[in-house]
């Protein structure tokens, strides 16, 4: 893969381009398949760390809310 290019040369859309390709020729999905094959499954949480490691009943009450709110001022 080629070097990131900064300043004024960059470009999101271009940038994009190159990861995918590079993942295309590694075959990135199944070579990830392949070397977690035998291992546990790892489950990741979306969103801040939490005390005890998981979200808990307060957490996702107030996630939901927020977006709930933030939907519905979207549809209107």
């Amino acid at each position: 893969m080629e070097e990131v290019c900064e300043g004024k040369d960059f470009a999101f859309p271009k940038q994009d381009e190159n990861i995918l390709d590079f993942w295309s020729q590694i075959d990135a999905f199944h070579t990830q398949l392949e070397l977690t094959e035998n291992k546990p499954e790892y489950i990741f949480y979306n969103g801040p760390p939490f005390a005890t490691g998981l979200p808990y009943y307060d957490h996702i009450l107030a996630g939901n809310t927020m977006e709930v709110q933030m939907n519905k001022k979207k549809s209107k």
